[in-house]
């Protein structure tokens, strides 16, 4: 018999359950108290949880990964910046009043028995908000912030893109949201970025840019909302060009340098404050 043969078979890690249990609990607490104060010090954590500085570094990671936060030097906050755009709550209280405008210019282009592909923007949420009243439609979305607008309204059929659910963004993601839409054909998609920079859109993270463009794939019309901040803000993944949308609706707070660069790419141009196309 040979040596390996009397070697005694590997037997599970009795513990992995009650470790990883542990490590959501933490996780979840550091999550509750980042939002709450706005910035957490690691040494701190690592002496409150008794863990390791090294422990609290993934952790940061994971929950910077999902949306939460932004690790800085010593530790992580939930402000926004530059670079981080804040969870949902932080998007939802930004530019509010030129979001809605977007949305009122973007009822002209939602036609009756049509089928709305919505992305998980809180810009087209505005939008998700009036549709009851603008139906009967079907309405695809990731979003889960939409479907609990639109659920039970009548006119309103709804089909919800599971997957991975990020709390964060109250949105599901992944290659089964990516797979479930690919099934599906859609009208119209009315959908956000992050950031615009030389004609070109930009996102956060790689998983929002696989979904948002199998969302872009399914669709026969592309509608991006995008308000004036969008082009002072930097992200890392690109998403693709302005010049593969049809209709970019912008608010009246844009500069002249901002529009003309839209308007050079190619789309329809739609200055939200009247909600006709721009000159030129």
């Amino acid at each position: 018999m040979s040596a390996s043969a009397t070697q005694p078979a590997a037997t599970p890690d009795a513990g992995a359950p009650a470790r990883h249990t542990q490590q959501r609990k933490r996780q979840d607490r550091i999550r509750e108290r980042v939002v709450a104060d706005g910035f957490v010090r690691i040494p701190e954590l690592a002496e409150e949880f008794r863990v390791s500085v090294m422990t609290i570094h993934r952790d940061l990671e994971t929950l910077e990964r999902q949306g939460w936060l932004r690790r800085i030097r010593g530790g992580a906050t939930a402000q926004p910046s530059a670079l981080y755009h804040g969870d949902i709550r932080h998007r939802t209280a930004t530019a509010t009043t030129q979001k809605a405008s977007i949305a009122a210019a973007a009822e002209q282009f939602v036609e009756p028995g049509q089928a709305l592909v919505v992305d998980d923007s809180t810009t087209a949420l505005q939008l998700v908000e009036r549709l009851p009243a603008l139906g009967p439609v079907t309405v695809i979305t990731n979003f889960l912030s939409a479907v609990k607008i639109l659920a039970g309204e009548p006119g309103i059929d709804l089909v919800c893109l599971g997957g991975e659910y990020y709390p964060a963004y109250d949105s599901f993601f992944g290659m089964q949201t990516v797979s479930t839409m690919t099934s599906l054909r859609g009208d119209t998609l009315f959908m956000s970025t992050t950031a615009i920079t030389d004609g070109r859109c930009y996102h956060l993270s790689q998983e929002t840019i696989q979904v948002k463009r199998a969302l872009m794939a399914g669709v026969s019309r592309r509608i991006l909302l995008v308000d004036h901040t969008k082009f002072s803000r930097n992200a890392v993944h690109e998403l693709g060009r302005l010049s593969e949308f049809d209709v970019v609706i912008v608010d009246a707070e844009i500069s002249e340098a901002d529009l003309d660069m839209v308007r050079r790419a190619g789309p329809q141009v739609v200055v939200a404050e009247t909600g006709t196309p721009a000159d030129g």
